[in-house]
């Protein structure tokens, strides 16, 4: 809880201010003798230097200096992370809990050949130079060893650990295997410099090609937290025995929630009615999560660590522990629920009239599967909502819903869904159709198939319905005056739109940088490529040239929604920013215990700061994870030809999808026959100096399938023997842009985001 200031102290801007452009490491007498402090005042400044950093605005650093939360700091220690064979020696900050990776420092030694090896920890003076940083050793500190992920593989007596990480092209020598042998998936400490770098067995995992292996490199190498401690466990235990309480009884409504088939929990459900006056009656329905997990409890620290569950084919890590997110919390059909209830009057054109958010009692009518709501509704002759993208009607699934609850629940959903659609296509979002892969596994673990997701009307109904309560939670907060924390989604900077501007000039697509750009903007841009052979990759570079979307407590709007306020409301099973919400609109309208602590608000920039990384990391860590499994289901194909495209081009090769499963692959320059071929960099394509024979991005071809790792998830294609693939000269390609650019044209296709993010 931060403290009231004394009149004589600092602002925290001033003491950000200062330590941000101050020469020295800047410890709290530095602080105290810049703004001429003395006696108690100095007293109230150690509080006020504790304060910041339990906000996250400082942090300290070895000397008892303090530096801005995320940047890097004056006088830090360093770890080695790479000794190149020049001796050139990169380091990383020890601690580091900004946006993104850790920085490498180029480590400076005057007058001698650095002995420092990786692994080495060093205290350090940085400073800032070009674009990076750059730091002088001060002091030599006691050794911390690196720990990579890694296969053990055998050549002759030697043993030899092959990472993971598909950008790691070496191999360390194991100097001490313990138990492991070849084949064993383990950690490693890795120590040394070059030639002399090896390695030591630090814990052995198994074996990486068992089934829901893949998964398990993921955690290790991302560093998830997938244990949670005992102390969180029986917290976990006793707050799901508590009762109910005092709530707002909705358990008559036949309320259903509406979710994939493998989904893990449950933790939103949906109703709606006709209110009589051509608008409706809604409620979104979420799990009451803040009632078990209060602030400040271990559950609350273990949940903020984590920031949110990480999905993979064959397991779930969750932000809290199973008793809680696939029990007492996950809306089961049958079972009294607590619930955050948002009531919603939409008006008959879809626009959003009012609302209020009651603590409630729910019982879930039933648990549906997407595809089962669809087909009830299919089978009922129910009227398709017209898309850019039809989705094949499915068969009708005799049973899956019975009739009563079509009549009761989906049909009135259906019917306040067009009206909601509506709304949504008057506004124009963001409108991308960017399949998601979907492994499947039998109940062993093994692979049956990988296939891209059908999207159907059933996900963008759900979709909707959460859009809608997400809006409103943030407004409602707004109303009272209260903290946010917001779902930013800014439009595309000046510099990505440059590039934009230049990559679709290749199409013959003009695209003038001086308009007001509106998620419109890009749906007109697709429209006009239609369904040329061009759509799918421009698509993906209209993705591209989009902001990250990220969480802060300024409202700067959802460009890709098409949305001046937005928030995340829905899913506080999963992800802390709801569990904020929730607390947030118990303190604003006084719903009772659970809301947020005084002062909690003003840490919500760097708690905003510190679950973006961590989402960003999940996605990265669940993306891996995938691609693990594709190569795993191609190895068997190795050496057969497979349909891909060209999604990246580089001076050294490029890089291939197969078609309608996903998996990247590269395939290196050298490969593409005798002559040598040319990067054009504007046109972002390969070009043979004799041939004139062309790769460039986009580009459909025949490959033959040269390596399949599922441990690092990498692939490798060559071209067919005797064969450019398809390749074709560069002006025949390019009149081919053309020709696709001026031909059929065809509405936007509708937007695909990955899950429920958003």
């Amino acid at each position: 809880m931060a403290r009231k200031n004394t009149s004589g102290l600092p602002t925290r801007k001033q003491i950000l201010d200062f330590i941000a452009t101050s020469d020295q490491p800047a410890g709290k007498r530095e602080i105290a003798r810049a703004f001429g402090l003395s006696g108690a005042d100095k007293i109230a400044l150690k509080t006020l230097l504790k304060d910041m950093a339990d906000e996250g605005l400082i942090d300290s650093s070895p000397g008892r200096a303090f530096h801005q939360s995320g940047g890097v700091p004056k006088v830090t220690v360093l770890r080695v992370v790479e000794v190149d064979d020049s001796g050139q020696v990169r380091a990383v900050p020890e601690q580091w809990h900004a946006e993104g990776p850790p920085p490498k420092l180029r480590i400076i030694e005057r007058g001698r050949r650095s002995a420092l090896g990786i692994g080495d920890r060093v205290l350090a003076r940085t400073e800032e130079q070009g674009r990076g940083f750059v730091a002088h050793p001060m002091k030599k500190l006691a050794k911390s060893a690196e720990l990579v992920l890694g296969v053990v593989r055998q050549d002759s007596e030697r043993h030899w650990l092959s990472p993971v990480d598909k950008r790691e092209r070496r191999e360390f020598a194991i100097a001490d295997l313990k138990d492991a042998e070849a084949g064993d998936l383990v950690l490693c400490e890795v120590s040394g410099r070059p030639p002399r770098v090896t390695a030591r067995v630090d814990a052995v995992l198994g074996d990486p090609f068992a089934p829901r292996s893949f998964s398990l490199i993921a955690i290790h190498k991302h560093g998830l937290r997938h244990e949670f401690a005992q102390e969180a466990i029986d917290e976990a235990h006793r707050v799901a025995k508590q009762p109910l309480g005092e709530r707002e009884d909705l358990t008559h409504l036949p309320i259903v929630a509406i979710d994939p088939a493998d989904a893990r929990d449950h933790d939103d459900a949906v109703w709606a009615e006709a209110d009589g006056e051509g608008g409706w009656n809604a409620i979104v329905a979420i799990a009451d999560v803040s009632f078990y997990v209060r602030p400040g409890s271990e559950l609350d620290r273990e949940a903020r660590a984590r920031g949110n569950s990480v999905y993979f084919p064959d397991r779930v890590v969750p932000m809290l522990p199973e008793e809680l997110s696939a029990d007492i919390c996950s809306l089961k059909a049958g079972e009294d629920r607590a619930a955050m209830a948002c009531h919603l009057k939409i008006s008959p054109e879809g626009e959003l009239k009012s609302w209020r958010f009651t603590h409630s009692r729910i019982r879930v009518a039933a648990n549906i599967a997407y595809e089962d709501a669809q087909a009830a509704i299919d089978a009922a002759g129910e009227e398709r909502v017209e898309v850019a993208s039809p989705t094949c009607l499915m068969p009708p699934i005799e049973g899956a819903v019975p009739q009563e609850l079509l009549e009761t629940a989906l049909k009135p959903l259906w019917a306040c869904w067009r009206a909601l659609f509506a709304a949504r296509q008057k506004r124009q979002p963001l409108e991308l159709d960017i399949p998601e892969r979907r492994v499947m596994l039998d109940e062993k673990g093994r692979i049956t198939s990988i296939a891209p997701r059908d999207r159907l009307d059933a996900h963008r109904l759900v979709e909707d319905f959460m859009i809608a309560a997400n809006v409103a939670a943030a407004r409602a907060i707004e109303a009272k005056k209260g903290p946010v924390m917001y779902r930013d989604h800014e439009p595309p900077s000046r510099e990505k739109l440059v590039a934009l501007k230049d990559y679709l000039a290749t199409f013959g697509v003009e695209f003038a940088l001086g308009q007001v750009i509106k998620p419109g903007t890009f749906n007109r841009i697709i429209d006009r490529v239609g369904d040329s052979d061009g759509r799918e990759e421009i698509m993906e570079q209209l993705l591209r040239t989009q902001m990250q979307a990220r969480y802060g407590p300024e409202r700067l709007g959802h460009f890709g929604l098409a949305l001046a306020t937005y928030a995340h409301f829905t899913s506080p099973i999963r992800r802390y920013a709801d569990l904020l919400i929730h607390r947030a609109l118990i303190s604003a309208y006084r719903l009772g215990e659970g809301g947020l602590p005084r002062g909690e608000d003003e840490k919500f920039e760097a708690i905003g700061e510190q679950i973006s990384m961590l989402e960003r990391r999940a996605m990265e860590a669940e993306r891996e994870t995938v691609d693990r499994y594709v190569a795993a289901y191609l190895a068997d194909q190795v050496g057969q030809l497979v349909e891909c495209r060209i999604t990246g081009v580089q001076p050294f090769g490029f890089f291939a999808t197969v078609e309608d499963l996903g998996g990247d692959g590269l395939v290196l320059a050298q490969t593409l026959g005798q002559e040598y071929f040319r990067y054009d960099e504007a046109a972002r394509q390969l070009v043979g100096e004799d041939s004139g024979e062309t790769y460039l991005v986009g580009q459909r071809l025949t490959l033959r399938l040269a390596e399949a790792n599922p441990v690092s998830g990498s692939l490798r294609f060559e071209l067919p023997e005797g064969s450019y693939a398809g390749a074709r000269p560069p002006a025949q390609r390019r009149n081919d842009r053309v020709r696709a650019a001026a031909g059929r044209r065809g509405r936007p296709a509708n937007i695909r985001h990955q899950g429920k993010r958003r």
